[in-house]
C-alpha cells in the first residue's frame, strides 16, 4: 500500500496500491532571444499514451541500454549527479544518457563533440543514426563510439524532479535538466512524437497556456514558471537549484477532485479548463 501524505489537510490518506515509476529524462533547451531567454517546446501528438496533445519539453523514458557501456565522457562524473538528484552512481549514468539521447531523437540537437571541449555545430550528417536511435535500432554508446564523439556532461544542469501521481496508470519519476542550444545546430520537429515545436520564452508559452491555447501539465507550467526569473541563458546555468522529489496529490478532501503540489493554488487559479487537466491526468 502507498502512503500519501496530504499537505493541505496534514492527513495520510492511503491510495491503491501504485505502478512503478519508471525513470526518464526531460531536457529544457534554451537559447538567448530579443525578449530574453527562449525555450523549446513540442506540442504531442494526440495518439501518444502519454500527455497526449500536451505541450512539453524534449524528453522520454532511460531505455535499458543508456549508461551500460563505456562512454567516452566530458564534464561532471555519474558520482556528481547521483549526488545532485540523490540517486546511484549508474542511475545517474543512465539519466544524462538518456537525457542526451532523447534531446537528440526529439529535436536533432547532439550535445556532444569530437573532443571534451568542443561541440558539433552540424547535426545533419548524423540523420540516419538518429532514426535508428528512435527505432532503438542503435544505442547511444554505439552512436558515439561508431562517430568518435564525446558525451558533453558539462553542457548540462540538473533543475528539477517529478514524479507521476499515483492515481496514474503510467507514471514516470523523471529528472529535468537544463542546456543551452549549441552555436549552430537548429533545433527541429522532425520527430514522430511532436506534431508542432515553437521556441518561446516562458512569459510567452505561459500566456498562451492561460489563454487555453497551450496545455501545460503541472512539471511543465512549474519550469517555466522558475525559468521565467532568468533574465539570460547565462543566469539560468548560473542558478543553483534545490531539486527535491516532487509527486503531486490528492488531498482526500470531500468533494476535491483535483491535484495539489508545490504553488498548485497559483496553477489552479490561472487554469483555463479544469476538466482538460483532469482528463489528461485521470485518463
Amino acid at each position: 500500500m502507498v502512503q500519501v501524505v496530504s499537505e493541505i489537510n496534514g492527513q495520510a490518506d492511503s491510495q491503491p496500491q501504485a505502478s512503478s515509476p519508471k525513470d526518464a529524462s526531460t531536457v529544457m533547451l534554451v537559447r538567448d532571444g530579443a525578449a530574453g531567454p527562449e525555450v523549446f517546446l513540442q506540442r504531442r501528438v494526440g495518439a501518444m499514451a502519454f500527455a497526449a496533445g500536451m505541450t512539453v519539453f524534449p524528453g522520454g523514458g532511460v531505455d535499458p541500454a543508456d549508461g551500460t557501456a563505456d562512454i567516452a565522457w566530458a564534464g561532471p562524473e555519474p558520482a556528481w549527479w547521483a549526488e545532485r538528484f540523490a540517486t546511484t552512481e549508474p542511475r545517474a549514468k543512465a539519466l544524462v544518457c538518456a537525457a542526451v539521447r532523447e534531446t537528440f531523437e526529439e529535436c536533432g540537437v547532439l550535445l556532444a563533440g569530437p573532443t571534451a571541449d568542443s561541440v558539433v555545430s552540424d547535426t545533419t550528417r548524423y540523420h540516419d543514426a538518429r532514426g535508428k536511435l528512435e527505432r532503438r535500432e542503435l544505442s547511444l554508446a554505439g552512436f558515439l563510439a561508431e562517430e568518435n564523439l564525446v558525451l558533453r556532461a558539462d553542457l548540462l544542469r540538473p533543475w528539477a524532479n517529478w514524479i507521476t501521481p499515483v492515481v496514474e496508470p503510467r507514471r514516470y519519476d523523471t529528472r529535468f535538466f537544463v542546456a543551452v542550444l549549441p552555436a549552430g545546430q537548429l533545433a527541429d520537429g522532425a520527430t514522430s512524437e511532436a506534431a508542432e515545436v515553437q521556441w518561446r520564452t516562458p512569459a510567452e508559452a505561459l500566456d498562451r497556456w492561460r489563454a487555453g491555447t497551450d496545455i501545460l501539465l503541472p512539471p511543465t507550467w512549474s519550469q517555466l514558471d522558475a525559468l521565467a526569473e532568468f533574465g539570460s541563458t547565462a543566469e539560468i546555468l548560473a542558478a543553483d537549484m534545490v531539486i527535491e522529489p516532487i509527486m503531486p496529490v490528492l488531498p482526500g478532501v470531500a468533494g476535491q477532485d483535483v491535484l495539489a503540489f508545490p504553488d498548485s493554488n497559483r496553477y489552479f487559479a490561472d487554469l483555463p479548463d479544469t476538466g482538460r487537466l483532469k482528463g489528461s491526468v485521470r485518463k
